[in-house]
């Protein structure tokens, strides 16, 4: 029989084995910004539906303040994902920037402190497809990447099974520029919080070669290059560009047409990225698969309008299909469900 302390300590080991997948399990459900389909991004309140629809990591897009510390923003720009554009007070922090070569007119995080920052509401960036969604607007602040880690751990002891956290470092050329580099204050988070090894449940995501590089002189934790449809700095077309991602990263993160491409606005067959990226040792983790028809291919869309929800189903079957260790969804509860 198990005592309470016998028990417990059962649920902490648990709670701190590392989660991630290899090709002979079961692939990972990542919540990406948390539910973000169902409630405003980056919010305390995305990540914990998430984690309770089954989510195994849940991602936060990291940003730097002014005084250092490391928010959780889709950009750094936040007048979409905020109330500042309504707060008088800080009207004349409103700015223009060039952020990796596009002009950008807005509030800026980096021009305010973390406390000014704690100030503001969160609110839904798109709200005429995700009206229900905005019915939260305002109800909590912004979020640091520790607060990200701290609930990701707390749920993990609650729950007995282990939610990790999938941070990515958001235009880290850009903060390096103004002063503010990302590497060393990630990796230092990394550190403090025990995520510095590589079996620890955390993937480093970004769009830029060189960071992922310099974080990987820091600690040991996973690494995933970030790769879009339009124009990349890796090749992910061949297998030969494949492999030299390998040098520098343990995963790739193809945007998910990349796995399964659309043609004539149904899905077509798998391309051979995930054989090339696992025959390199790579996991790949697909993004995003969201539920509304202006993310679906024609063919997928039901219903009427942008809004309407289509037949995002057959996109997490037809990569799961082919073999991908993980995925990207704002519908964390679909993705678990499908994946079954």
């Amino acid at each position: 029989m198990l005592t309470r302390r016998t028990l417990a300590a059962t649920v902490l080991a648990a709670a701190a084995a590392p989660a991630f997948a290899t090709p002979k399990t079961r692939p990972l459900v990542i919540a990406h910004r948390g539910a973000s389909g169902e409630r405003p991004e980056h919010t305390v309140m995305a990540y914990r539906l998430a984690i309770a629809q089954g989510a195994d990591f849940i991602e936060p897009d990291l940003v730097a303040t002014k005084d250092g510390h490391l928010v959780v923003r889709h950009e750094n720009e936040i007048s979409g994902t905020t109330d500042v554009a309504a707060r008088p007070e800080f009207a004349a922090r409103r700015a223009e920037k060039v952020i990796d070569g596009e002009k950008v007119a807005g509030w800026f995080t980096e021009d305010f402190t973390l406390a000014e920052l704690k100030t503001l509401r969160a609110r839904e960036r798109l709200p005429a497809l995700r009206p229900a969604s905005a019915a939260f607007d305002g109800r909590e602040t912004i979020v640091t990447y520790q607060e990200v880690v701290d609930l990701a751990k707390a749920e993990s002891r609650r729950l007995g099974r282990t939610i990790g956290t999938y941070p990515e470092m958001k235009h880290p050329t850009y903060f390096a520029g103004i002063g503010l580099p990302l590497e060393a204050r990630l990796a230092d988070a990394l550190k403090a919080n025990g995520l510095a090894a590589r079996s620890a449940p955390v993937f480093v995501q970004c769009f830029e070669v060189e960071p992922l590089k310099t974080i990987g002189k820091l600690v040991q934790s996973r690494r995933v290059m970030l790769v879009g449809q339009g124009s990349a700095p890796v090749d992910v077309t061949s297998e030969a560009g494949v492999k030299a991602i390998a040098a520098f990263a343990e995963g790739l993160g193809p945007e998910w047409p990349l796995v399964v491409p659309t043609a004539g606005g149904a899905l077509g067959a798998a391309t051979g990225l995930v054989g090339w990226a696992h025959a390199a040792g790579m996991a790949v983790h697909p993004w995003t698969v969201r539920a509304e028809n202006a993310f679906l291919p024609k063919t997928l869309q039901r219903g009427q309008g942008p809004a309407a929800h289509g037949d995002a189903e057959a996109v997490l079957k037809a990569l799961y299909a082919a073999h991908v260790d993980g995925v990207f969804s704002d519908f964390p509860a679909l993705a678990v469900q499908t994946r079954g």
